[in-house]
């Protein structure tokens, strides 16, 4: 964990509201110069606190209107099977988060899809006949109530 200060956390608290910032309007905000803004940024940049930029897409405006999650448990509990399905994971795009857990599942697969019709496919054609797993569970999103990537950054200025 690296230190941050209050200016920085002010920088990473409006780059979470706006990726697009400019370096000027982004030292508005700070209160910084320019350069100095830049420095930090930069600074966070390099130290990977700032992990990247990207567009936020509207998956529903395009079509993916079926988010499912996916638990998982492997056939068995070797380091060779858990690389297996590690690799399955990393080869299928509807898949946007998975997670190993404690508890009755292995692993926790969240999946954006278009239809119902995706989601069958996926677990039937290629989550269930995999040789690394033993156990498909999925449920289907009916409501979305919250959803954010924004880290809680008021609890680093305690």
């Amino acid at each position: 964990m690296i230190s941050v200060d209050a200016l920085d956390l002010k920088m990473l608290a409006a780059l979470q509201d706006d990726g697009r910032l400019t370096n000027q309007q982004l030292a508005d905000i700070a209160g910084l110069s320019a350069s100095q803004c830049s420095r930090r940024r930069m600074r966070l940049e390099q130290e990977k606190v700032i992990a990247g930029y990207h567009a936020d897409l509207a998956g529903e405006a395009l079509g993916f209107n079926v988010i499912a999650f996916i638990h998982i448990t492997l056939a068995t509990h070797s380091p060779d099977n858990a690389k297996r399905f590690r690799a399955l994971v990393n080869r299928v795009d509807a898949i946007q988060e998975a997670y190993s857990l404690t508890g009755d599942a292995d692993y926790l697969l969240k999946a954006v899809l278009r239809d119902l019709k995706s989601l069958s496919d996926i677990v039937n054609n290629v989550l269930m006949p995999h040789q690394s797993v033993a156990h498909v569970r999925s449920s289907i999103v009916l409501d979305r109530l919250k959803e954010s990537t924004r880290l809680p950054l008021k609890e680093l200025a305690r």
